[in-house]
């Protein structure tokens, strides 16, 4: 039961501040300029000012974990790669490619991470190395698949500038890449700039979830049942059924296991929302993704957490 209501609490918010954006649309306090100008906003503002300032914040010359790290990138790399593959031979519709991949490998790791692991232990352990490990992989990636696979951004022969170009000059990118400098140069950022910076960034989380809400379709999402279903399979069974096992084979414990849990079988975080809807992608599919999975994760994350503290893992 102290499981269930630790999933609980930390998915239970997340699902209620997208049903306010829902319940805002429909009595017309928020409309479809709100969604279209506030994506933007994230998109192009808060979500590159929140990734610097995650990446800013954290000592990459600390003592690491690089095992850790490593096999977080190299898991990281593993799945996006595995099921780009797969989805490009047995997606039919190949305009949801991308969507379809960034609902099933990404996350709300870096959101839900920390609390829920200090939730069950008390103390937030190793999950900034898991963070370090997988959220700039998730990122880069998913803005790769996105210029490939968007619609009018298919790759041919003789584009490869442009898709680094796209690559180099999307904000979320430079925003990882800024604070990754900011702070393996321990350069240090002024107390008046870095308060105004991490107010800033902290909207970007609770504004996608009031854009998922708002912007959700019901009839739309319906008719995307079958794929909206695989991505949670994919999301919260199997991916973790695949991974944790290696990750207890290599020795990995209590909260270092438990941090691999929430990097692999935790909800699909509403920055994907953001990135299919300023890209191209199908956001209908993303938001579908984001709310099915937040309300079936509260469970499956607690069978995962019983399972391996049955194997005495946790």
């Amino acid at each position: 039961m102290d499981n269930l209501i630790y999933s609980l609490n930390a998915t239970v918010p997340v699902f209620l501040v997208i049903l306010l954006g829902y319940a805002l649309r429909q009595t017309g306090i928020l409309n479809e300029n709100f969604v279209t100008v506030t994506n933007n906003l994230n998109f192009k503002v808060t979500l590159p000012i929140y990734l610097f300032c995650d990446m800013a914040g954290s000592d990459l010359r600390q003592e690491f974990q690089p095992k850790l790290i490593l096999f977080c990138a190299a898991v990281t790399t593993v799945m996006v790669f595995g099921l780009w593959f797969l989805a490009r031979r047995l997606l039919n519709a190949k305009s949801i490619v991308g969507s379809f991949l960034q609902g099933s490998y990404r996350s709300i790791l870096a959101i839900l991470g920390a609390v829920f692991i200090a939730n069950i232990y008390g103390n937030t352990g190793p999950i900034s190395q898991v963070i370090l490990g997988c959220v700039p992989f998730f990122n880069l990636y998913a803005i790769l698949l996105l210029t490939i696979e968007g619609p009018g951004h298919g790759f041919q022969k003789g584009d490869g500038g442009r898709l680094v170009k796209k690559l180099l000059t999307n904000p979320l990118l430079v925003g990882i890449l800024a604070g990754a400098a900011v702070s393996a140069l321990r350069l240090p950022i002024p107390f008046i700039l870095n308060k105004a910076l991490t107010s800033v960034g902290s909207i970007a989380s609770p504004q996608a979830l009031l854009c998922i809400g708002a912007g959700f379709e019901g009839r739309k999402a319906v008719a995307k049942l079958k794929p909206t279903l695989t991505i949670a399979f994919i999301k919260l069974m199997a991916l973790p059924g695949i991974f944790l096992p290696i990750a207890a084979a290599m020795g990995f414990r209590d909260q270092t296991l438990a941090s691999l849990l929430i990097m692999l079988g935790a909800p699909t975080t509403a920055t994907s929302y953001v990135m299919a809807k300023s890209m191209g992608a199908d956001e209908v599919l993303t938001s579908s993704a984001i709310v099915v999975t937040t309300l079936l994760s509260a469970f499956t994350i607690t069978f995962w957490i019983f399972l391996f503290r049955q194997l005495e893992y946790l």
